[in-house]
């Protein structure tokens, strides 16, 4: 860890750093056959530029393989679609974000600047590659002759030794793309490619995506009237998605159609057991996983799952052990459990939240049996076992018998990072990220009837039982998030609250991963009951800390669904919460996609979405209330905090608005982050009359 950056304080130094992300290593990738390991990292922790770097793993010894800055990539000229790409990754760096090699890891393709780059793993000779356009999304394939990426929505492949390249797809119109993820697909199932090539490499698996159904909608700039507004298709709740179709292309211009009968495509797979699909449904209670004929397109169901709720995604399957074995992951006795062939192996009490990788006969996955920590384990010869114990929030990738493990705890500040070696020895992957200068006081504790998981923070001069302080709740609070984990760094920004004198309070409650199946679908149909979680929690935490909690001066403040509970609280709960931050709020929610909000919500024609909206509460508004919302946010646009503004000027409820010219859903840009919150510490002290 490096020294903290002398003379910013943290609420810049929380946005330099972009949340204390630079400078932490990720996008691990290790050679089959163990010896090395490429990741990304940054050079320091508030240099937003990101490099490709391996590490010898018998040596321990890292080596810079790509700089940025020394290939004259300084300023990045991004294409829109780049730029989407990285709003739904949430990434907020720049320089090789993304990378993809060969199967031997000999190679690895980038675009910066959107230009095509190859570099020689080995040597760190790196060559640009002409190419018709910006590129999006390069990926090798498995032999490393041939590249693959989307430009104009067209896809290519692109010969390495001689340069030459094929446009394999073309679009038939402006609204149609191959090769691309569409926008449910990339912001709610995390699927952020559009194609996959075959084993052989000689064909791939694309997508073809076409918007024209879904609605128009535009992303105005009125801090630049000159501008004209950027068209985008969003599709709302109720509407038409984009149709998305498949195809088997050949790089000898062969073209066979995958058809298939659901709504979504969630993602899919090729390896040498075959190439699977996975499907799902618009009501999202049925998921298929599909066999595909790569000769003639027909396709063969493996597995059925169904749910009268929702059937829940989980990343990384299906996977393969090497005598072909499906690894999979599905509910079964209230527990999210881990299958190998037909058969769970794990128990229902452990509740496995990703399949991080299959290594032979071995799968390694993520896990919880406490909620608040998330364990890896290995499944190898018909038994799992913990690959990790202490308390923490761990994650890793295996290959060739090697293991990275990343790992927070409440003990220590960052990521750590660790390669096990196959003798058992490890070696480390520096962590570079800035020391924040503050150090989380929290207790985690189950609070309240449902004995919910909840973080309470006490500022670092607080003398327990000397004073009773004013409250800030601080949730995400939704479903498919969580906020209350083993993990130092997630409390910083709660921390720095604190330290401006306030108990700090956050809860998860039903909805939030971790506690089994059962407790994720108690939100199903009504929203808006995540509310009184955060009141029990509330509520509960008083009573653990009497002497300390001033329950008649309690805030709220959140963003996206946290700021939406943060605007509930103050609508119809004014006497227990008395001001609201509400940033980025989602008030009406069918003016949010159909992926996310029909899973809970189910079709609008329905009749489930009044309960859980804010607009005909507008009236009862008598807290003060703070709405933020970025006029560039193209995921929960303007529009929902303009629509409950108007809504409480109708009223007569008075408000205070903050629309932050040019930013999206992510605050990115340094000033902003940092004015942002000082500016919501003032509003909260003068609203709770804090001195």
């Amino acid at each position: 860890m490096t020294e903290s950056f002398s003379g910013l304080s943290f609420p810049r130094l929380h946005a330099r750093t972009r949340r204390f992300t630079l400078g932490v290593p990720r996008g691990f990738t290790i050679s089959p056959d163990g010896g090395r390991t490429v990741f990304l990292r940054t050079k320091s922790g508030t240099d937003p530029v990101t490099c490709l770097w391996e590490l010898g793993v018998e040596s321990g010894t890292e080596r810079l393989v790509v700089d940025p800055l020394a290939l004259g990539a300084a300023d990045e000229d991004l294409p829109p679609e780049e730029r989407a790409r990285r709003e739904r990754s949430r990434e907020s760096a720049g320089g090789v974000v993304a990378y993809a090699t060969d199967a031997d890891v000999r190679q690895a393709v980038f675009a910066l600047s959107a230009e095509l780059h190859l570099v020689d793993l080995a040597t760190g000779a790196v060559r640009s590659l002409p190419t018709p356009g910006p590129v999006i999304d390069p990926r090798l394939n498995p032999a490393g002759t041939h590249v693959a990426y989307v430009t104009g929505g067209q896809l290519y492949t692109q010969d390495v030794a001689t340069g030459e390249r094929v446009p394999l797809a073309t679009p038939e119109s402006p609204q149609v793309t191959y090769g691309l993820a569409e926008f449910v697909a990339a912001e709610e199932m995390d699927r952020m490619r559009g194609y996959w090539w075959a084993p052989s490499g000689d064909r791939l698996l694309v997508a073809r995506v076409d918007e024209s159904p879904v609605g128009l909608w535009h992303i105005a700039d009125p801090a630049n009237p000159d501008r004209p507004p950027v068209p985008q298709r969003y599709p709302a709740a109720g509407t038409a998605n984009a149709e998305v179709s498949l195809f088997v292309i050949g790089l000898d211009g062969s073209r066979v159609a995958v058809p298939y009968e659901h709504e979504y495509l969630v993602t899919a797979s090729w390896s040498e057991h075959g190439l699977n699909i996975v499907t799902l449904s618009r009501d999202q209670r049925t998921m298929r996983l599909l066999d595909v004929d790569p000769a003639t397109g027909a396709t063969t169901t493996l597995r059925e799952d169904t749910d009268p709720a929702w059937v829940e995604i989980v990343s990384g399957v299906p996977g393969r052990l090497s005598d072909g074995a499906l690894v999979w992951v599905a509910d079964a006795e209230d527990g999210r459990r881990l299958f190998v062939g037909d058969q769970p192996v794990t128990p229902p009490s452990l509740q496995v939240r990703a399949v991080l990788d299959a290594d032979g006969d071995t799968v390694l996955f993520q896990a919880s049996g406490e909620p608040t920590q998330i364990q890896l384990w290995t499944y190898a010869g018909g038994s799992i076992r913990p690959l990790t114990i202490e308390p923490g929030v761990h994650s890793g990738r295996r290959a060739g018998g090697v293991t990275v493990v990343t790992t927070q705890n409440l003990e220590t500040e960052g990521v750590s990072v660790a390669v096990l070696r196959r003798d058992g020895s490890s070696a480390a992957i520096r962590s570079v990220t800035e020391r924040p200068g503050i150090e989380p006081r929290v207790s985690l504790v189950r609070a309240g009837s449902r004995e919910l998981s909840t973080a309470v923070l006490f500022p670092s001069w607080h003398v327990p039982g000397s004073a009773r302080l004013p409250v800030l709740m601080d949730p995400y609070g939704g479903p498919h998030a969580q906020r209350v984990l083993t993990a130092r760094r997630v409390f910083l920004e709660s921390q720095w609250w604190a330290e401006q004198g306030f108990a700090v309070v956050v809860a998860d409650g039903r909805g939030t991963p971790g506690r089994g199946p059962a407790f994720e679908r108690e939100v199903l149909r009504d929203l808006s009951l995540t509310l009184e979680d955060q009141v029990d929690s509330l509520q509960g935490a008083a009573a653990l800390y009497p002497d300390d909690l001033d329950l008649s001066r309690v805030g709220i403040r959140g963003w996206s669904f946290g700021g939406y509970l943060a605007a509930l609280a103050v609508l119809r709960r004014p006497d227990v919460f008395h001001a609201a931050i509400a940033g980025a709020p989602v008030t009406d929610w069918r003016l949010y996609d159909t992926c996310y909000t029909e899973r809970y919500l189910g079709h609008p024609d329905e009749g489930h979405y009044e309960g859980s909206s804010l607009l005909a509460d507008a009236e009862k508004l008598e807290r003060p209330l703070l709405l933020v919302h970025g006029l560039a946010d193209d995921n929960v646009v303007a529009a929902h905090t303009l629509r409950l503004s108007s809504a409480l000027l109708a009223a007569g409820r008075p408000h205070t608005v903050l629309p932050l010219s040019g930013v999206t859903h992510m605050t990115p840009q340094e000033v902003v982050a940092e004015n942002l919150l000082l500016l919501q510490v003032d509003f909260l002290k003068k609203a709770l009359g804090v001195e």
